[in-house]
């Protein structure tokens, strides 16, 4: 399927079912609302295809030969693609629905559906996946001015977002106050703030791995 640039912004549904007839009616519907679709009959070709980065969801069957649409569910989580998955099976039971819910599915539907029912579990889905990608870009951007701070203004930032004040901070790190007034300074301008709620914001934006690591 060949994806223009112009449509990377545009969302692609990806429709895994080992029915192909039920790949055709599932595609047809989704391009009938004017969404993309692009169709699998198994995991594994899902798995070794070329996808765009592009927003949207998946529509896994759950009985297929090979792999089952729950294990694609969990390869894919554990390879931290969190795209948002619709089930749709024709031999759903509880068990399935519950693993498939707390592994993160955004609806378990069985077969047959109404077009109406998976539309607006799609449609769910797509903005699931949107405010996802939007947050996502938004942690790399302070991620990456996090990056630009030197260790010692690393160590004052920490010192910040805990609501200590200045002459603390110079006495827990050995430094003068005004030393600690350039650096918040420095720390400020790098990440672009304009105010300390916004640094604290940013703090519990970004990942917890650097949240938790130990000053240098």
């Amino acid at each position: 399927m060949s994806i223009a640039a112009d449509t990377m912004d545009r969302p692609l549904v990806l429709i895994v079912d080992d029915d192909e007839d039920m790949r055709s009616a599932l595609r047809e519907l989704m391009l009938s609302v004017g969404i993309d679709a692009c169709c699998f009959g198994s995991t594994k070709e899902l798995l070794h295809a070329d996808l765009p980065e592009r927003p949207g969801c998946l529509i896994l069957d759950v009985r297929m030969p090979g792999a089952s649409g729950l294990d694609l569910q969990q390869h894919l989580t554990l390879n931290g693609n969190t795209r948002p998955v619709i089930f749709l099976t024709g031999h759903g039971d509880i068990a399935m629905t519950v693993q498939a819910m707390k592994a993160g599915a955004v609806d378990f539907l069985t077969k047959p559906v109404r077009d109406q029912t998976l539309l607006d579990a799609v449609t769910a889905a797509i903005e699931k996946d949107v405010s996802q990608r939007a947050v996502a870009r938004l942690v790399k951007q302070h991620v990456d001015r996090y990056a630009k701070l030197t260790p010692r203004e690393r160590e004052v930032l920490r010192e910040v977002v805990k609501g200590r004040l200045n002459k603390q901070i110079a006495f827990d790190l050995g430094i003068s106050e005004i030393t600690v007034k350039l650096h918040r300074g420095n720390v400020t301008k790098k990440m672009q703030v304009t105010s300390i709620g916004q640094l604290i914001r940013i703090w519990e934006l970004l990942p917890s791995e650097i949240r938790t690591e130990r000053s240098a």
